[in-house]
């Protein structure tokens, strides 16, 4: 069973936390959910990771970030990616106050570990071992078209921004799940691709129901303005993949290819007939990524003597 907690952020809002494995394993996997999502939605590569034979040589630990899941809502300029990244830092010095952590992000998760990387450089360097993108981007809505004509796509974004203004003063209400039961087509034809399991789409509405109104429309302006293609081209030297799906409609594959070219060592992986979702839509091949990632990450740490890490290892 996974341990349940709270991280305290300075400004009073508390993370709820999920993290499985031993609190001594050598490398923690820190996993970053999307925008309205929850961290349930790396629930198939928590088990993966955490059911594999080397296992123990693993913590994976999962977060809900501000205004979402099972965490307390915030103020409303504290919604934006830059916060995200100082909470970042703020959730590894508290789960993980030592040795590597790998770092990997689902849409607004990716999004948040490059704002920690441009925001907290020294911090990233000294802690980050390893990188895994999904379905995400650095170039902001740059690439994003919702798979549909150039004009249309922006008619669609004036009316997603001038609707998230008005989500955003709508404070810790949350959206009634009879209406998101409503739109499960919509929410559907968004995220994910040619195919979707049932149990999939209900996660994904019984997520958007937690989120507060507040955090699914005060977060959308940062998103569209975010640029962080030079922070990453700082990172080449980690190891880390991206992963993107051929029918993604709002990071679709040009995102992740140019992350690719900004960490040429990065292993990118499209994935035919796959939407947003793939950590629901293709688990295999996102946990084969993570494991990549790893298996890399501890190939490099010294040998761990009598059961035990040597202090400082990979700090």
């Amino acid at each position: 069973m996974p341990e349940r907690f709270e991280v305290a952020l300075p400004d009073g809002v508390r993370l709820n936390v999920e993290a499985t494995g031993p609190t001594d394993a050598p490398v923690t996997a820190i996993l970053l959910h999307g925008w309205t999502l929850d961290g349930r939605a790396w629930h198939r590569q928590v088990d993966a990771l955490t059911s594999a034979p080397a296992g123990g040589a693993v913590r994976v630990v999962t977060y809900d970030a501000r205004g979402h899941g099972r965490s307390s809502c915030m103020a409303l300029p504290t919604a934006t990616l830059a916060q995200l990244g100082d909470d970042l830092a703020t959730v590894i010095d508290t789960v993980a106050p030592s040795g590597p952590v790998v770092l990997a992000g689902h849409s607004m998760g990716g999004m948040t570990i490059m704002e920690y990387a441009h925001r907290h450089p020294t911090h990233f360097a000294a802690r980050t071992a390893g990188l895994v993108f999904v379905s995400t981007t650095a170039e902001g809505h740059t690439h994003t078209v919702y798979g549909l004509s150039p004009r249309i796509a922006r008619l669609i974004r004036l009316a997603e921004t001038t609707g998230a203004g008005v989500l955003a003063r709508c404070g810790s209400w949350r959206a009634p799940r009879a209406l998101l039961n409503a739109l499960q087509p919509s929410i559907r034809w968004m995220l994910f691709g040619d195919r979707c399991e049932p149990a999939d789409i209900r996660l994904v509405t019984s997520a958007v129901a937690r989120a507060a109104l507040r955090s699914i429309g005060g977060f959308r302006a940062s998103f569209g303005t975010q640029h962080r293609l030079d922070t990453l081209a700082a990172l080449a030297h980690l190891p880390a993949a991206a992963l993107v799906g051929d029918r993604d409609r709002l990071t679709p594959p040009p995102c992740a290819e140019s992350i690719a070219a900004a960490l040429p060592a990065t292993e990118l992986t499209v994935c035919p007939g796959a939407g947003h979702m793939l950590m629901l839509e293709r688990p295999d091949v996102v946990n084969a990524a993570l494991t990549g990632v790893l298996r890399r990450v501890l190939a490099e740490l010294p040998p761990r003597i009598g059961g035990t890490t040597p202090a400082g290892a990979g700090a």
